[in-house]
């Protein structure tokens, strides 16, 4: 059985300074869009009433969901507590005093009011009573994912085809296809190591997409070198694959194995959990060999998918890409 490898060499480099943010405009929640699904489900007849009933529950200020306590002024306008505070309780409609007055009424009214998951037109066909729906969507799968660049705090959000192109064109990540990879990191001082020094390779394998990470960063008194998988995907379905990695020299090798983590997990977050290869600097130079003046650290590294045997009930591991 055949897998595809790669080999690529790279050396420590900058990080670009990219500022410049996408927006995934499909992720935005409209009033309108929303109320057209709500029409879909109650029936044509309840249209308007849909559409007048979310748009009461629309904070006048920041646009968003109104949820408990929903303030009103003595004339009737409405917003919502976090914008009370911005306004310095004056109604933004009247510029009346707000005081302490709750909307009862409209908080009853969400009570009985049904609507789908904000993320309908990405997929989720999920409808949920008014005060679950906020809750749901903060775990909905069907959410776009933030962009896995580690190198910057790059706020792009989007469905998976969408950040693999955003990765190769805009962060011009590498892009190899294959389950097998044979990675190669040179630093010419081992001595010196800032939290920026990483790198960033995308592998495409089982009809599915992977981040591989390798970076240098300061672990107490001295520096370490990381190397962790990150699946492009949801963590249920990260939970099929498998990976390996292996570095090694001098006649000894050290070994890591296991699961990849979703990007719904956040870089910093798998990083800082140590859930991947730690090489500790004495044990990188022990496998760069010669004078141990120059880091030269060979990374090989397979991905697999496990498949469950219907008859023992025993996982199988699938190399074929």
């Amino acid at each position: 059985m055949e897998t595809e490898s790669m080999d690529c060499e790279s050396s420590t480099r900058s990080i670009p300074n990219d500022n410049e943010t996408y927006h995934f405009s499909s992720t935005k929640n409209h009033a309108g869009a929303a109320a057209a699904v709500v029409a879909n489900i109650v029936g044509p007849t309840s249209t308007a009433a849909a559409t007048s009933v979310y748009e009461l529950l629309e904070c006048p200020v920041c646009t968003f969901s109104m949820y408990p306590p929903i303030h009103q002024c003595h004339n009737g306008h409405t917003l919502c507590s976090t914008c009370k505070v911005r306004v310095h309780n004056r109604c933004p409609t009247c510029r009346q005093e707000l005081g302490d007055i709750r909307c009862l009424a409209l908080e009853k009214v969400a009570e009985s009011l049904e609507l789908p998951c904000k993320y309908y037109n990405l997929g989720c066909p999920e409808i949920f009573p008014y005060y679950s729906k906020l809750k749901h969507e903060s775990l909905c799968n069907f959410r776009p994912y933030s962009c896995p660049y580690a190198g910057s705090e790059c706020g792009v959000v989007g469905d998976i085809p969408f950040l693999v192109s955003h990765l190769r064109d805009d962060h011009k990540v590498d892009m190899h296809a294959g389950s097998t990879f044979n990675h190669r990191y040179v630093k010419s001082n081992p001595r010196e190591v800032e939290n920026a020094t990483w790198m960033l390779t995308v592998f495409q394998c089982f009809g599915q997409y992977f981040c591989l990470h390798f970076e240098a960063f300061q672990l107490g008194m001295g520096p370490v070198y990381m190397a962790f998988l990150r699946f492009m995907g949801d963590e249920e379905e990260a939970r099929s694959y498998s990976y390996s990695l292996e570095v090694g020299g001098s006649g000894r090798k050290l070994t890591w194995e296991g699961t990849p983590r979703s990007i719904r997990d956040s870089h910093r977050k798998v990083r800082d959990s140590n859930d991947g290869l730690i090489i500790q600097r004495n044990m990188a130079l022990f496998f760069s060999g010669g004078d141990r003046k120059e880091l030269k650290l060979r990374i090989t590294g397979k991905i697999w998918k496990e498949q469950h045997s219907p008859d023992s009930g025993l996982c199988i591991p699938n190399l074929s890409s």
